[in-house]
Formats: structure tokens, C-alpha cells, sequence
């Protein structure tokens, strides 16, 4: 009767604890939608500005993909929607472009077919339709993390301390409330239910139903996470890594891990699939990675099989065969394919790792932007003071102990033999779970190091692990015992007592500026902008080309539905070319070329910026002239040293010399508007 009794109240405990901890996790996530939506209205009075000043307020690549939901809600029917984005002619000046193809905007076409179909129209405005399922996702984003952590460690009080610690460090953890349709606003939510799937997937003695439901689970998260960002393929590759590393050494169950490269195959193949066979998919690192490694595999059956000097070869064999195959494979794929969309990437990446210097204006554009440069040393003062940045190293390192004792154990072959206290704990820490969620944070961490604009995709999965390893009692149990101080009663009371001390600590220091920052009030404010929107719309006809920094050029045609020369969407080698020609009006170059290059594009009227032309945000060597005249060979204006090789143009600058109404430049170009921000010149009909 009492055994009868103990199962009936662990069962009613357990049951207890699942609906107190779920009613959390929603209640977190809704908060945290709402807060994120708040800050954004009382950052711009959203509600009360104008409709041209909320389009605006979407910067640069943003108001593109939103320019798309637009397209398709102004369209007479979703038929024609499809068809104006499958034949586009208004992105790219004398083309014809597939837009579902080029770009990562299934979500835009899915929000405007959902407004149209829902009875929703006289209630609310599309556009807030737009940024609610946003901010929505949110909610989605702060659960995922939530229950990632609640797996791992057991107790859903980690599951609240990830979720604290996510919204306290909001600064480091998104950015959703002012870039709110960039695509990784909408891919993030995805990949950390992604992350909560495997995590669980992991578990060891899964009933059938379970590991079926799970792995539909991780499909179904990994689809739409590539679906939605062109990123995609370098974060899966990422982690395709870490499945690589963590099945070589035996700490994965490698059937399992199989599942997770297959899915991870199908979900980009589809995705290749709706995007009309996009060739950057196709010859993605990814696909030859996964598929070198499952034919790696079918060579290699017995890799996990002997001593340990016998397993460290067949390692090095198996590794090196997975690299060759993967270079192999691609390079078959890229040539039959022609492909060459991504290679200002790989540019990119040598010159940030020093393997030679380039003057190369795509990969300086990318080294010299702060996004893509190192992270900020100021990002872990302000991760330290709420606590996060520390508690995350104390469990980073503790894991990484527990994760090479088992790693030596499983390549020695060791794993079973039950010989020393240090190993019988450090196996305990170490589940599949932990394992994979370890490896995950250090290569994301690497990532965000070396790239800050990849910080997100490890601040948040950093507050998963740190409240995680402070709610673990393999963690508590490990130090407990080397200190020799374990007894199961103190290792329940630190358990929650250090969460608890932390959380109340958060909640004093944070929960005031928290309440004054949603108190306090501003509003949207862009008149030169607004003016020069309001012009072109009012005083160019409707099919004009217009040229300009793409960044601008994304916002003339989500505000004024006008033909762009160029545009933000880098990913294409031929509109890189059409870029850099179209910035040739903030280099030193003859009116006569400048003409030619605009007309030879179609461009109508073109937009000069000053903060382009006197640009003083970067350094010297760093500013979009500089950039331009060490791609032309030119010597760059200033006090400093220019390389040897490069001379002086011939040409003054074309962004400053056009504003003197020269007659050699007034034979092409008529000034048709200026505020103190922007000029616009009308070109010549011929020369």
C-alpha cells in the first residue's frame, strides 16, 4: 500500500510540476511578445505616424522583403501576386528575375495569402498583421529556450532563469523590435525548437511513437528554419559539425545522428526544391559535407572498434576522407553548375583570416561593415553584469572537463569499465543531451567571436547552457564530490537555492529599468527622408529607374513601387557587378563613364547620398570611396599611406563635382530635387 501510495504521488507531483512549468514557459513567452511589441511602438509611435514614415522605419534590406508581403496584398489575386514575384521586373532594371527563387520570402507569401483569407481586414491593418506574427514568434522563441533548458536539466526552474536571462540581456540576445522582417527574426524561433527536438531526441529509452514524433519534429523545424533565411546553409553546416565531432567520438548514438544528417538533407533539398533549384542550395557546403559523411560511413563500418592508438587512426582516416569527399563533391557540383554566387564569401573569410590581403570591393564591403567583424569586448561587460557571462564559464568548463574524460574513455575503449569515481561521474554529466548542447555553444561561440552579426545565434543558446549547468545535479554533483562535500541533501538545496539567489538578484536590479524603458516615449523622425519618398512618388512616373545605395533603394521601392537598379540581396554575383557600377557616382570617375554605366542599366534618376559622399562613420581605408578607389586603382583622399601600385585618377570625384553645375556634367545630369540629405539627378535621354 505504501509503494502504492509513492507512485500515485510521484505521479501526481510530476504532473503537478508539468502543468506549472508549461503555464511558465507560455506565460514568459506571451511577455515577452508583448514587451518586444511595446518597445517598438514607444520607440517610433508606430501607431500614429504616417503610413510612408512606417515603411521607412523598415531599414535597408528589410523594407525589401517587406516590399514583397505588399506587392502581394496589393495584387488583384494571389494568382497574379505569384506571377508578378515568379516574373519580377521591377527589383532589377532590364531583368526579369524570379524572386521566390532568389529570395528567402515564402513568409511574406504565406502572411498576405492568410490576411486575405482571414476575416481580419476591418480590424487590423496589414501592417500589423506583419510585425504581430513577428513578435508572436517571439513567444515561440523564449518557450523553445525555455524547454531546451527544462530537458537538459530536469527542473523547469532553469527553463525560468534561461528565459530571465534572455529577456534581461535582450540587447545581446535579439534585435527583432527595430529589424523586424529580417529574415532572422524569422528563422531563429525555428531553430531553437529545432535545438528543444533534438535535445529531447536524445534521451535514451524512447518509446517508437515518441522518437517518431520527435524526428518529425526536428523535420519540420529544420525545413522551415531554411525556408526562411539564406544563412541556412552555413548554420546547419554548423551543426552538422558538431554531430561530426561528437559521433567520432562515440557520444552520440550514431543512428540517431544518421536521422538528424538525412533530415537535415531532405529539409534543404525541399527548400531547394520551392526556390525553383536555387544553384547557391545545391552547391552548398552543406549537402557535399553530409553526403561525404554517410558515404564515408558505408567505407568505414568497424571506426569505432580497438585500442586507443588503433581508434585515433582510424579517426584520422575517417576525418580526412570526409574532408577530401567534401571538397570533391562540391567542386563536381559547382562546376557543372557554374556556380559562383557565394564566392565573395569565401573572399571574405581568407581576408578576415589573414590569408592574404584583397582589394576585392565585395569582400572589403563585408570586412569593413561592424557586423561582420569581431565581437565587441563591451558584449561580456554587459553579459557579466546580470550574472550570465559567468555562470556560463563555470558550466563551459566544468562540461568541457566531463567531455574530455569521456571522450578518452570512449576512444580507449574504457566506457564500460567501471574504475574510477571521476569517470562514474563525468559519464553521468555527460548525456547525449548535454553532449550535443556542449559542442553546439563552442562552435557558435567561435562563430559570434569572429562574426558579431552571428552573436544571436549564441547569446540565446548561451542562457539556455548557463541555466541549464546551474540546475543540473550532475554539475552540483560533480563539484560536490570533488570537494568532498556530496550528500543528496545538499546537493538539492544548491540546486535551487543558486538559481533562485540569481533570479531574485535579476529581478531587483533589472525589473525597475525594465518598467521605465517601457515608459518611456519617442517617436519616428525622418524628414529628408519622408520628403524625398513623398517626391518621387509625387513627380516620377511610375515605371522610372531609379539607382542609389541599395540600402536607400530597398525603402524607394517598398515607399514608391519604382524600378531599383540594385538592391541589398547580395547573394548574386551579377547584381554585386551591377552594385559596384552603380557606386562608381561616389568614386573619382568622368561624368562621361558615370552616364554610361547608369544608362547602360536603364537608370533614369539616380540618389546622392552625402552621408555616402563625406562619410565619416568608418576610417580611412573603410569608407565606400576608399573602397571604390582601391578597387579603380586610385589613390584614396586624405592624410595617410596608399599603397605603391595605386595613382592618381584623373577625375575629381564625381558625388562632389556634380554639385557645382559644371556644364561637362549638366549635359547629363539635371538636379530634379535636393533637401539636406539627398540630391537627385535626372539623366539625359541621350547624350
Amino acid at each position: 500500500i505504501r509503494d502504492c501510495f509513492d507512485q500515485c504521488s510521484a505521479s501526481l507531483w510530476k504532473r503537478l510540476s508539468l502543468t506549472v512549468g508549461g503555464t511558465v514557459a507560455i506565460s514568459l513567452g506571451l511577455l515577452t511578445s508583448v514587451y518586444v511589441a511595446t518597445l517598438h511602438e514607444n520607440d517610433l509611435w508606430f501607431s500614429n505616424i504616417k503610413e510612408v514614415e512606417r515603411e521607412i522605419s523598415f531599414r535597408t534590406e528589410c523594407g525589401l522583403y517587406y516590399s514583397y508581403y505588399k506587392e502581394m496584398l496589393q495584387a488583384a489575386s494571389i494568382q497574379q501576386g505569384l506571377h508578378g514575384l515568379i516574373y519580377d521586373n521591377k527589383t532589377e532594371s532590364l531583368r526579369t528575375i524570379n524572386i521566390l527563387e532568389r529570395m528567402n520570402v515564402y513568409q511574406e507569401v504565406f502572411l498576405s495569402i492568410l490576411y486575405r483569407i482571414l476575416p481580419i481586414q476591418k480590424y487590423l491593418e496589414p501592417v500589423y498583421f506583419y510585425i504581430y506574427t513577428l513578435f508572436g514568434l517571439q513567444a515561440l522563441y523564449v518557450i523553445a529556450l525555455y524547454v531546451t533548458s527544462w530537458l537538459l536539466s530536469g527542473t523547469w526552474l532553469s527553463g525560468l532563469l534561461a528565459a530571465f536571462w534572455y529577456i534581461t540581456n535582450r540587447i545581446d540576445t535579439t534585435r527583432v523590435e527595430f529589424t523586424i522582417p529580417l529574415r532572422e527574426n524569422w528563422a531563429l524561433p525555428f531553430f531553437a525548437v529545432q535545438i528543444a527536438a533534438i535535445t529531447y531526441l536524445f534521451r535514451s529509452h524512447l518509446q517508437p511513437l515518441h522518437e517518431k514524433l520527435t524526428l518529425l519534429a526536428v523535420f519540420i523545424s529544420t525545413f522551415l528554419f531554411s525556408l526562411t533565411w539564406q544563412f541556412n546553409q552555413f548554420m546547419m553546416l554548423m551543426q552538422a559539425l558538431v554531430l561530426f565531432i561528437l559521433d567520432c567520438l562515440d557520444m552520440l548514438p550514431t543512428t540517431k545522428v544518421t536521422w538528424l544528417y538525412i533530415i537535415q538533407l531532405t529539409g534543404i533539398l525541399l527548400v531547394c526544391v520551392l526556390q525553383f533549384f536555387n544553384s547557391m542550395i545545391l552547391g552548398s557546403l552543406l549537402i557535399s559535407f553530409n553526403v561525404s559523411v554517410l558515404l564515408a560511413r558505408t567505407v568505414q563500418k568497424n571506426m569505432k572498434m580497438g585500442c586507443l592508438l588503433n581508434r585515433l587512426g582510424k579517426l584520422f582516416f575517417h576525418v580526412l576522407m570526409v574532408l577530401c569527399l567534401t571538397l570533391l563533391v562540391n567542386n563536381f557540383i559547382k562546376k557543372i553548375l557554374n556556380l559562383e554566387s557565394d564566392e565573395h564569401i569565401f573572399k571574405f573569410l581568407k581576408a578576415k583570416f589573414g590569408f592574404g590581403a584583397t582589394r576585392d570591393f565585395d569582400a572589403n564591403l563585408y570586412l569593413c561593415e561592424e557586423a561582420f567583424g569581431l565581437l565587441p569586448f563591451n558584449t561580456f561587460a554587459r553579459l557579466s553584469d546580470t550574472l550570465l557571462f559567468y555562470a556560463y564559464l563555470f558550466v563551459l568548463l566544468l562540461m568541457a572537463i566531463a567531455a574530455a574524460v569521456v571522450a578518452f574513455q570512449n576512444l580507449s575503449g574504457s566506457a564500460n569499465v567501471q574504475s574510477t569515481d571521476k569517470m562514474e561521474i563525468s559519464t553521468i554529466v555527460l548525456k547525449p543531451g548535454a553532449a550535443y548542447n556542449l559542442m553546439h555553444t563552442i562552435l557558435f561561440g567561435c562563430l559570434a567571436l569572429s562574426t558579431m552579426r552571428m552573436k544571436y545565434l549564441w547569446t540565446s543558446h548561451m542562457c539556455v547552457f548557463a541555466s541549464f549547468g546551474l540546475c543540473s545535479t550532475e554539475v552540483w554533483g560533480f563539484v560536490l564530490k570533488s570537494v568532498r562535500l556530496y550528500t543528496p541533501q545538499r546537493l538539492c538545496v544548491i540546486r535551487y537555492l543558486v538559481p533562485i539567489i540569481i533570479l531574485l538578484y535579476l529581478s531587483c536590479k533589472f525589473c525597475p529599468g525594465i518598467v521605465d524603458e517601457l515608459s518611456e516615449l519617442r517617436e519616428f523622425y525622418d524628414p529628408d527622408t519622408v520628403e524625398l519618398m513623398n517626391w518621387i512618388k509625387s513627380n516620377t512616373p511610375k515605371k522610372a529607374v531609379i539607382a542609389g545605395s541599395m540600402q536607400l533603394l530597398a525603402g524607394v521601392k517598398l515607399c514608391t513601387g519604382r524600378i531599383l537598379t540594385n538592391h541589398p540581396h547580395y547573394e548574386d554575383k551579377s547584381l554585386r557587378e551591377r552594385t559596384k557600377q552603380v557606386y562608381q557616382v561616389y568614386a573619382k570617375r568622368s561624368p562621361e563613364d558615370v552616364y554610361s554605366i547608369l544608362r547602360s542599366f536603364g537608370t533614369n534618376y539616380v540618389i546622392l547620398e552625402d552621408s555616402i559622399c563625406y562619410e565619416r562613420r568608418h576610417s580611412r581605408g573603410c569608407r565606400l570611396r576608399d573602397l571604390l578607389d582601391i578597387a579603380n586603382g586610385h589613390v584614396m583622399d586624405g592624410l595617410g599611406e596608399n599603397e605603391p601600385d595605386l595613382k592618381a585618377s584623373l577625375y575629381p570625384r564625381f558625388c562632389e563635382e556634380i554639385k557645382k553645375n559644371l556644364s561637362s556634367y549638366s549635359m547629363y545630369f539635371t538636379r530634379a530635387f535636393q533637401n539636406k540629405t539627398f540630391h537627385v539627378y535626372k539623366l539625359a535621354k541621350h547624350k
